[in-house]
């Protein structure tokens, strides 16, 4: 029997909030990050969709194959796609699947296997629910996936804030970069931003290792630079980059940062990783840079971290003279696998 909902469905969405909101009539559950994906699973085929309508399948073949088996078909499945390791969620070997070599992706699917987290129910059997409440549907997705093996998992959930903020403040690190509150009483709405997410913020010392140009102004405007952390052997390695200057403050930065220009390559980000150059992500965009002295220290916020890395660019706060440079370490960031991660997927 085929699904009461076909593709393509806009998910619902969620809108940034500073804190967790407190009262009754909310749900609140972790926040993957991974790649959010709609699954409709029916007559024994499975059609995974991405956030902006297209397909999955092609990418994951070896989740498509798996939910055939697992989910109780017909179903239509909101979640995330996921990769799980021992160390938490690997945002970067999903991103390595987004590739046009088929042999590539068939190779990494057998040595990186990814999974489906569902947090919301749209159809199952005959019945369209994306205008029943929001409460009958988690009751049912629970229902639903109470017997369900791997890859199809069900995401934690709670009405208890105190534990959702204790969730928000232990699972960062693991791929579950904050939280997300629905409405019990929420029907789903395509394309609407009901539901609401809050999100870590966190602040950092930086070693400047780095700096690449204002595209158009070289040599007259410093577009970015290049951050730093060192590890338990004093290496340091690159971590992410901070734009957020204004044009009159990057201006300035050329004369500031002259001073620790150098073309040593053993010198700063010489020895451990170093910032990355063209990629398919990148588009062709020159990422060229040039290296500094590891002398300049930098207090940067930022809001997730995936594995040893910024996922997105920082926010520059102030400069950290009073900081030594070998100070800037990653036992600043360092954070473990939550143990409700660990049982969301022993479980399956």
């Amino acid at each position: 029997m085929p699904a009461p909902v076909q593709p393509p469905i806009e998910p619902m969405l969620a809108r940034l909030e500073p804190s967790i909101p407190e009262g009754d009539g909310w749900l609140y559950e972790p926040k993957w990050d991974g790649f959010r994906a709609v699954v409709f699973a029916s007559d024994g085929d499975v059609y995974i969709q991405s956030r902006d309508l297209k397909p999955l399948n092609r990418y994951f073949p070896e989740l498509a194959r798996g939910l055939v088996e697992a989910l109780p078909a017909p179903i239509v499945l909101d979640g995330e796609v996921v990769i799980m390791t021992d160390h938490g969620l690997d945002f970067d070997a999903l991103q390595m699947r987004i590739h046009p070599a088929e042999s590539r992706v068939r190779k990494l699917a057998a040595e990186t296997p990814a999974s489906f987290v569902a947090f919301d129910l749209l159809a199952h059997g005959a019945d369209d629910l994306r205008s029943t409440l929001f409460a009958e549907r988690r009751a049912r997705l629970e229902r639903a996936l109470a017997r369900v093996g791997a890859p199809a998992y069900l995401t934690p959930a709670t009405r208890d804030r105190d534990l959702a903020q204790d969730w928000f403040e232990r699972f960062e690190g693991a791929g579950l970069d904050g939280v997300v509150a629905k409405r019990l009483d929420g029907t789903y709405q395509p394309g609407v931003r009901a539901m609401i997410k809050v999100k870590h913020l966190r602040t950092v010392d930086c070693v400047v290792g780095g700096f690449r140009w204002n595209k158009g102004e070289e040599g007259r405007s410093v577009g970015s630079l290049l951050l730093g952390l060192y590890d338990d052997a004093g290496v340091l390695h690159h971590v992410g980059h901070t734009s957020s200057f204004k044009a009159a403050e990057k201006r300035a930065l050329v004369e500031t940062l002259a001073p620790y220009r150098t073309d040593d390559e053993d010198v700063g980000f010489g020895q451990g990783r170093t910032p990355g150059g063209p990629s398919r992500w990148t588009q062709g965009r020159d990422m060229s840079w040039q290296r500094l002295r590891p002398e300049l220290v930098c207090e940067v916020t930022f809001d997730y971290l995936q594995g040893d890395r910024f996922r997105h660019a920082a926010t520059f706060r102030r400069w950290r003279p009073d900081k030594p440079p070998r100070a800037c370490t990653f036992d600043q960031i360092a954070t473990t696998v939550p143990f409700e991660l660990e049982q969301v997927f022993r479980a399956g």
